[in-house]
């Protein structure tokens, strides 16, 4: 009797090879290509939206932050079903600092009475919001302190917004500051309060950003109600992430520790957010200058930006311990190459229940083990080794994952081939970033998924919502005549981090989102109740998140030859390098017009004259810096990208790529990294991607110039022109070594 799976797996073959005729696949010989096809369409059968929104009930059906008894189950929950499901597992400990509140207190003292509430309140709708072991409103690495002083209003609190404090003639030193969330990440507020001499900073949620602003407010809507608040980490990241006393090296049990004062990426000051509820009593009580239009918020009065009669108490103190850290990591063992890995990753841990950070992304990630586990069932086996890791300790700074990380470095260095990313999904838009030979390989991936709502394919999607929202018929036009997907840069903000900014591996960070509300960010309501009515109400976008993610891994685990473009690599570095010299002139001009303006004693266009304005001192002139260096690094870089790409063709052509090839062409990214890394944070090694040092997770691409321009350091600004040349020569030079 003729076995029933050999028939069906007989048809399918036939059907995907007149498919693979017409449909081509990187890194596959054309032989390969339909058993390829064949291989993903048996994985998308065994991916279940039921089982997914299963997942997320028990994932978050209690409050799991780190080191929590929760967390600890959670972790040992994932491990059991990688077991379950065929995988080697288990679980991987480190010993990182994470502070847990003691007193959190915030008062204004005069000119009237009001203590804040700092709780956010149970809801008959939301049946986890009412539980014991939350963790309490705070935000994570501020200084323990208890200052009393007058209160400052400072917009979102960046640089810029202190530009026009200093217009205004207010000064924060010595004061409490207020500051907007929104426009950075948190941990740049209090960063900047710091540095102009504000001794305590508050963070409060305006209901302009995710508040009723937008819509209604939970439980009736998805967003953010008068007494929600966004919990979140202000560890100074941009210096380095992950466990602050054991910086470059894995927080293991007996890992030498640095005293934790004198960890740089630590504030000074104490923070603390707060709901809209408590910041309007506050915020209302100012007086002094009131603020610009562009800075008032959603609240029904005027913004004044004081200082004055105003004055705040803030109390914050914590619990510095040592906490284990638990790294859920499963394998499954290549076939032919064991010691070349392909990474997969998402994190367990949350503020608090966490469906939609971090659970609804580790569901879909689970989803695709299931799926993978089903195939081995089948005889499948990958060509190179899978490696799930479930990180924990995401939310306070990347914890889990760095230290993993920095505890692997040597085998990473020789073994990784690939990580691929994600974190929080929903109901929308395919989000994509990441390394920038992987645009083509990402390209195939996304006209293949198809989006559940509107059946085409999830760039098309992309694309039209991307038009629909441009601001002008140009732009618009412009969009539609976008052929390929470009996957932007990465900052930070999620555990990517440390395996393409400190140790060069190739990355990804997939996720699907923009169509769902984000009021319960960080709040007790990131709660399954919430999720499922309106999140991703069927779990469809896990499944695609599971597509995306899952087809990425094994086309990477099964291919010939490695799907790296390095022509696209070629070409976003020379855009960045055209934008650097733009910046220089852009720079040099604003710097002719202020002085002018200065100089005359008048004000820009749209500035109110009958303000009194501080003038700032004139700026000195901007330099020409010589950019020929970077400019022949890139032409010799094209040179050895063409040379290359011809053997790569050729090895497909012929079917001849090999082993030692392939290494060479996944450890290609590590020649881009700067031994002694960025100025003032070398953790960071990267020369063409980090997070800005005052944007936190907004990245700065070839960070080294850009800063430096950005913060008129001209010297500085030709030392890493230098540098970052350097680093394309060697790449050139790796590059040309392959092709001769």
């Amino acid at each position: 009797m003729i076995n029933k799976y050999l028939v069906t797996l007989f048809v399918i073959l036939i059907f995907h090879t007149s498919i693979a005729r017409s449909q081509k696949i990187s890194g596959f010989y054309e032989k390969n290509i339909a058993k390829e096809l064949s291989l993903e369409s048996s994985f998308d059968k065994n991916l279940s939206k039921e089982n997914i929104g299963e997942t997320i009930k028990v994932l978050s059906a209690k409050p799991h932050h780190i080191s929590s008894p929760a967390d600890k189950e959670n972790a040992e929950y994932i491990l059991s079903l990688f077991n379950k499901w065929g995988w080697d597992a288990k679980i991987e400990t480190f010993y990182v600092l994470f502070p847990s509140p003691k007193i959190r207190l915030l008062e204004m003292t005069s000119p009237a009475s009001y203590k804040a509430l700092l709780k956010e309140p149970a809801l008959r709708e939301d049946a986890t919001s009412g539980q014991t072991g939350q963790l309490p409103t705070y935000n994570a690495f501020s200084a323990d302190g208890d200052v009393t002083a007058e209160l400052v209003f400072v917009n979102y609190g960046l640089p810029s917004d202190y530009e026009m404090l200093n217009k205004l003639g207010v000064d924060v030193k010595g004061k409490i500051v207020i500051a907007k969330y929104g426009r950075s990440w948190r941990g740049i507020k209090p960063k900047v309060a710091q540095e102009h001499g504000a001794i305590g900073c508050i963070i409060y949620s305006d209901p302009m950003d995710d508040g009723y602003f937008q819509g209604d407010v939970y439980p009736k809507g998805a967003f953010r109600n008068e007494y929600g608040v966004q919990r979140g980490s202000v560890m100074d990241m941009s210096y380095y992430p992950g466990d602050p006393l054991t910086p470059g090296t894995g927080a293991t049990k007996d890992a030498k520790r640095i005293e934790r004062l004198q960890a740089p990426n630590l504030l000074k000051i104490p923070v603390l957010p707060i709901s809209y509820h408590d910041a309007a009593p506050l915020l209302e009580a100012l007086e002094g200058p009131v603020a610009p239009l562009e800075w008032h918020g959603g609240l029904p009065f005027a913004f004044h930006i004081g200082p004055g009669k105003t004055k705040v108490h803030l109390s914050v103190s914590f619990n510095w311990d040592i906490v284990p850290c638990y790294d859920v990591i499963a394998k499954i063992q290549g076939a032919e190459f064991p010691d070349e890995w392909i990474i997969r990753g998402n994190h367990h841990d949350a503020w608090v229940n966490g469906a939609g950070d971090p659970v609804s992304g580790q569901a879909a990630m689970l989803e695709e083990a299931k799926s993978i586990g089903s195939l081995l069932k089948t005889g499948w086996k990958p060509s190179r080794t899978i490696v799930y890791c479930a990180w924990d300790g995401e939310e306070p700074g990347l914890l889990g994952s760095t230290e993993w990380v920095e505890d692997h470095e040597r085998e990473l260095k020789e073994k990784a081939v690939v990580y691929i990313n994600s974190d929080a999904n929903s109901r929308g838009f395919l989000f994509a970033e990441g390394s920038h030979a992987l645009e083509p390989f990402m390209d195939e991936i996304a006209k293949q998924v198809i989006d559940p709502e509107t059946n085409v394919n999830v760039f098309e999607r992309r694309k039209a919502h991307e038009a629909i929202s441009a601001s002008s018929e140009e732009a618009k036009k412009t969009i539609w005549e976008v052929k390929e997907l470009k996957l932007e840069a990465m900052g930070s903000g999620s555990d990517y981090s440390s395996f393409i900014q400190h140790e060069g591996v190739p990355s990804l960070n997939l996720g699907f989102g923009g169509e769902d509300p984000s009021g319960d960010y960080h709040s007790i309501y990131d709660s399954y109740s919430l999720f499922l009515k309106f999140k991703d109400p069927g779990f469809q976008y896990g499944v695609v998140l599971a597509e995306t993610a899952g087809h990425a891994i094994l086309r990477m685990s099964n291919a010939d030859e490695l799907p790296f473009d390095f022509s696209h690599l070629f070409k976003t570095v020379d855009e960045y390098s055209k934008e650097l010299i733009t910046l220089m002139q852009t720079s040099r001009e604003t710097t002719d017009l202020e002085n002018l303006i200065i100089s005359s004693g008048g004000y820009a266009e749209g500035e109110d004259p009958t303000k009194k304005y501080i003038l700032p001192s004139v700026k000195s002139e901007v330099p020409y810096l010589d950019f020929s260096p970077l400019q022949n690094a890139i032409i010799g870089l094209g040179t050895s990208v063409d040379r290359l790409n011809i053997v790569i063709q050729n090895n497909i052509k012929e079917n001849k790529a090999s082993a030692a090839f392939n290494q060479s062409l996944y450890r290609a990214e590590q020649q881009l990294l700067i031994e002694t890394g960025l100025p003032r944070r070398s953790w960071y090694k990267h020369s063409l991607y980090a997070p800005g040092f005052y944007t936190g997770y907004g990245v700065k691409t070839m960070p080294g110039i850009r800063e430096a321009i950005e913060q008129r350091n001209w010297k500085e600004a030709q030392e890493q022109i230098e540098v970052d040349a350097k680093a394309l020569i060697k790449l050139a030079e790796y590059f040309n070594s392959l092709s001769s």
